[in-house]
C-alpha cells in the first residue's frame, strides 16, 4: 500500500488499518505516517473551513508492522473559530500514538509578518540521493526520496549544527494534491540531525513532537521537491532538540517543527 491508499484506508474503516511492514522505521511503522493517520482520522471530526495550525505529537510507543491499529478521536472544544481536538492510535489496547491538535479558521488581524526567506542550498538535481537499500535504511525510504543539501549522512562523523535538503514523495501512478498529512511525512522522513555526528550506526528516533502548518497551505504536488532544513538547538545524555522548518519549491513556508529525539549511541 501506498501513502494515498493508507489515508484513504484510514478515512473509510479507521477502527482496523493494517500497515504493512514495507513502511518500517525499525522494529515500528514509520512515525510520520503514523501522525499522518492519526491526523487523516481528526480531520474528519473538524468543520470545513478549519484548517490545522497546530500539531503535538507523542510517540508513546512503536506501532508493530502488519498488526491492526485503531484510531479514535475525541473533540474537547469546538469554539466559535477553533477546534481542540485529540487523537489516538491504538494496537493492542495500548495507546501507540498520541496527537493534539488545534484547527482554526481565518480570523480578520491588522498583523501580518511574512516568514524569513527559505535558505540558499544546492539545487535538487546536484544533491546526493540517500537511496533505498534493503537491510540497510529504514524500510520507508522506499516511498520518500531525500537529497541532503546541507550537512552529512547519518554516521559520517560530521559535526555540524545544521542537515537537510529536498524531499518528496516517491509515489508512482496519479499525481497527488499535497495535503498536511502528505508534510507530515516529507517532514519526518529525514533522520534527526544528530545522527551525522555519529561514526557508526546507532538507533534514534522521536520522542515528541510539535508542527504549525502556515496556512493556507501552497499549492503543490506529489511530485514537487520540498527544501528541509533541521538545527540542533542541544544534544546531550541521549536526547537532542531540534528546530526545522519545510519549504516549497519557490521559497513559501510550509510548517514549522520542533521534535525531542532520543539517539542510543
Amino acid at each position: 500500500m501506498d501513502f494515498s491508499e493508507l489515508l484513504q484506508a484510514v478515512r473509510s474503516k479507521p477502527q482496523a488499518v493494517v500497515i504493512p511492514s514495507v513502511w518500517a522505521q525499525g522494529r515500528a511503522s514509520f512515525g510520520g505516517l503514523m501522525a499522518a493517520l492519526v491526523y487523516e482520522a481528526m480531520r474528519a471530526h473538524v468543520p470545513a473551513g478549519r484548517p490545522p495550525r497546530s500539531l503535538a505529537i507523542t510517540f508513546v510507543g512503536p506501532a508493530e508492522p502488519d498488526v491492526p491499529v485503531s484510531f479514535q478521536v475525541e473533540v474537547l472544544r469546538e469554539g466559535k473559530a477553533v477546534s481542540q481536538v485529540l487523537g489516538r492510535a491504538l494496537q493492542n489496547g495500548q495507546v501507540v500514538t498520541l496527537v493534539q491538535g488545534s484547527f482554526g479558521a481565518a480570523r480578520e488581524s491588522a498583523i501580518r509578518v511574512a516568514a524569513e526567506a527559505a535558505p540558499q542550498i544546492t539545487p535538487v538535481e546536484d544533491c546526493q540521493e540517500l537511496a533505498y537499500v534493503r537491510n540497510v535504511t529504514p524500510e520507508f525510504t522506499r516511498f520518500l526520496a531525500m537529497r541532503w543539501g546541507i550537512g552529512g549522512m547519518p554516521f559520517s562523523n560530521t559535526p555540524s549544527r545544521e542537515m537537510g535538503g529536498w524531499v518528496r514523495l516517491r509515489e508512482g501512478g496519479e499525481v497527488q494534491p499535497v495535503s498536511e498529512a502528505h508534510l507530515l511525512a516529507l517532514v519526518d522522513a529525514w533522520p534527526p540531525a544528530v545522527l551525522p555526528h555519529l561514526s557508526a550506526p546507532a538507533p534514534g528516533s522521536s520522542l515528541t513532537w510539535t508542527i504549525e502548518f502556515i496556512q493556507p497551505v501552497a499549492e503543490l504536488n506529489t511530485l514537487d521537491w520540498c527544501l528541509y532544513r533541521a538545527q540542533i538547538e542541544h544534544a546531550r545524555d541521549g536526547y537532542g532538540h531540534i528546530a526545522a522548518a519545510l519549504w516549497s519549491p519557490r521559497g513559501e513556508l510550509l510548517a514549522i517543527s520542533r521534535q525531542t529525539v532520543t539517539v542510543f549511541g
